[in-house]
Formats: C-alpha cells, structure tokens, sequence
C-alpha cells in the first residue's frame, strides 16, 4: 500500500509538473510571439527613421546665394574697386579701428570736385571716400567674443576726455604700408594736442588686448580720396595747384572743422559711440 500510495503521489507530481511544462511552453509561445509583434511594430519606426535621414537637395538658388568660398571671392580686387585687404579675412575676425567722424560743411564738396578735377587732369583719377574720419588707431583685428569686453574698456578709459575743436587745412599724400593705395588726406594744424591724449587712451586698450599701438609720430588727417597703387611720386606734380584752391578759397583759406563730441569704434559693420565731456 505505501508502494501504489507513493506511485500515485509520483504521477500527481509527474502530471503537475506537466502542467506547469505546458503552461510555461504557453507563455514563451506568447512571449516570442510578443517578440516578433514588437519586431513587427518596430519595423515601421526604422523605416520612418530611415525615411526622415533622407534629406531633399538644396536647391541650387539657394547655394548661390551662400557660395561656400565666399571668403576667398571677397578677397577679389575687382569686388572693392581694386581695394586690397591688408590682412586675410577669416571667420570671427573683425576689422576694428577708432576714430573722429568729421561731418562735411555744405561747401566742401564742391571744393572736393574742383581738387579732384585738378588731379585728373595730371593724369590721377581719384575715388571720394565715402564717409570722412581722423583715425585714432591703426586697423586691427578683434576676435568676436573681445568686442564687447573691447568696447567697455575703451569707454573707461575716456571717460575722463573734454570736449575740443580742431581744424586741417594742408593737403599731404599718404600711402599704405603694402604700397597698394594712395590716400589724399587734409592734415590738422591746431588740436594736435588734445588728439594725442585721445590716441593714449586708446593705445591703453590697444595694450590691454595685445593689438597694435598707433604710430609713433602720427600725422592726423582726414582722407578725402584714394587712388590703386603708389602714386606719391605723381602727386609732386599737382600738390601745390590743388593746395592754392584751400588756400586761396573766396572766404580765406578753408579749414575743415572737427568737433570731436563723440570717440567711434567701428568693428566690422557695427559702430560704438563714446561720448566726451563737455
């Protein structure tokens, strides 16, 4: 009797045990079948992954717009009037530079066209700037993140200029360091001075970022005009000519006036303005 009792207790293990096989078979059924139905339900996802890699061509007008060399077409001097860069422009370089803006009285352009006119005909044929100034500074290069730590420590270091005037009236030739412009400037005659303490200030800031300091003994002029090339030597010629037109103008001799309010920073196509006390 203990024999056929422990052999049935046996099968009902056996038949458990069975059971539990099946039920357990059943759900790795289910369970890879639940694989592949996710495998199914993924499958869809990675083709849209892989649809939205595929991207449409930019269209070709749109690539004219933002040539990819266009560093190296800006270097062209057929696109600056002949104008060549003193230095290579690359990304995140800004041409910098400090200066007095000097506003026009209503008669110097006409006084401009008849010394202009007076060059070309000794075979000089000069371009008008576009804008007038009395450089502070030579060019130099900011990084983009110096500017406005820059531009702070320029206005701190002229917050203690005053207000003053002065006046150019003599016609002197300029040419670049590279010999590749020549530049018709009117050089200051009274306000030197004052002109220096701004340029100290300045080269402070200059310092301060390790950028070049202005020139030595500068000459302070305001550019009228420029020309391609050296052409100082051909300017001998006709200098005087066109000195007697300032010097013998129908009110006296015409001065152009400066009233140096205001310290500009132009950086790239941006301009920082610093006022002077009064």
């Amino acid at each position: 009797m203990m024999l056929v009792g422990y052999s049935s207790s046996s099968e009902e293990e056996s038949e458990a045990t069975a059971g539990r096989n099946k039920s357990c078979s059943r759900k790795c059924q289910e369970e890879d079948g639940g694989d592949n139905a996710s495998s199914e339900r993924k499958k869809p996802r990675i083709e849209e992954q892989q649809v939205a890699k595929t991207r449409l061509p930019v269209p070709g007008c749109l690539l004219a717009m933002f040539p990819e060399d266009l560093s190296s077409q800006t270097e062209e001097g057929s696109l600056h009037g002949g104008r060549l860069r003193s230095f290579k422009h690359e990304q995140g370089n800004w041409a910098t530079y400090v200066y007095l803006p000097y506003h026009p009285e209503e008669e110097f352009g006409d006084l401009l066209e008849e010394l202009l006119s007076l060059a070309g005909a000794h075979g000089v044929d000069w371009t008008p700037q576009e804008e007038f100034h009395l450089s502070l500074s030579q060019t130099v290069v900011l990084r983009h993140h110096w500017i406005q730590p820059f531009n702070r420590s320029l206005r701190a270091g002229l917050v203690q200029s005053k207000r003053f005037v002065c006046f150019a009236g003599r016609l002197k030739v300029y040419c670049n360091a590279e010999r590749t412009r020549t530049f018709l400037g009117m050089e200051v005659c009274t306000g030197q001075a004052q002109l220096l303490d701004l340029v100290k200030a300045v080269d402070r800031t200059m310092t301060e970022f390790r950028l070049e300091t202005f020139y030595q003994d500068p000459s302070f002029h305001v550019s009228l005009a420029w020309c391609v090339g050296d052409l100082t030597s051909q300017m001998r010629e006709c200098i005087l000519g066109m000195q007697s037109l300032i010097d013998d103008h129908e009110d006296g001799p015409f001065l152009l006036r400066l009233d140096c309010t205001e310290l500009r920073c132009r950086t790239g196509n941006k301009t920082f303005h610093f006022p002077v006390q009064p």
